[in-house]
């Protein structure tokens, strides 16, 4: 192996952590949901917004969060194969035993990483709260009324249109996400180690 080749794969092994550690450690995302949704509730407050209006922007707020949490989680995936793959041109199999074991197998799905997991609980949280909220003070107390033209409001139906528009999109950035990371294992599989010295499990599933 030249030198130039070594450098190459040494720099490309610092860039890929950092681009790691950039993706897991911002919590920015779920910071601005909860400021947001405070925000917005406070103008509803105030009577400066519609309750029905400020509720669906919240939940697109969660909707974006799931967004970035799963393209968080699919960089995270995606860069540990790479920094595997370089890690298995200077490791040895022994090294298993005396460095770490992760670099001998990938990971075989796309899964999300712990921390934001806890990230992704938060605004699941969040969302029935504030759809829980909104059915009980804008729905359900409506249904005593007589069905009449001035009882009805279209715009307490907004905030469950973006309920639906999300329970459709988020299941397909996770299929697209997850396909991705498929794909880039069957072409970049990398060298093969041999893992019959270790045992994988919950800590680096590779089934």
């Amino acid at each position: 192996m030249s030198v130039g080749r070594e450098d190459l794969l040494l720099k490309m092994y610092e860039v890929l952590n950092n681009e790691i550690s950039r993706h897991i450690t911002v919590i920015w995302q779920s910071i601005s949901v909860v400021v947001g949704a405070f925000t917005l509730l406070s103008l509803v407050e105030k009577n400066i917004m519609n309750i029905d209006v400020a509720i669906s922007i919240i939940l697109l707020l969660i909707t974006w969060l799931f967004d970035h949490l799963i393209d968080s989680g699919y960089w995270y995936n995606r860069n540990l194969v790479m920094i595997a793959n370089i890690e298995r041109q200077f490791l040895t199999v022994g090294d298993q035993k005396e460095i770490h074991y992760y670099f001998g197998s990938h990971r075989s799905k796309n899964k999300m990483l712990t921390h934001l997991k806890i990230q992704r609980n938060l605004g699941v949280g969040l969302a029935l709260i504030v759809i829980g909220y909104h059915f009980l003070t804008r729905v359900y107390s409506g249904f005593s009324l007589p069905l009449t033209l001035d009882n009805i409001d279209p715009l307490r139906v907004l905030p469950y249109f973006v309920v639906l528009w999300s329970l459709f999109y988020i299941p397909k950035q996770i299929k697209v996400t997850n396909e991705k990371y498929e794909e880039f294992i069957r072409n970049s599989p990398g060298k093969v180690i041999d893992t019959s010295s270790v045992t994988y499990g919950v800590g680096h599933p590779t089934k």
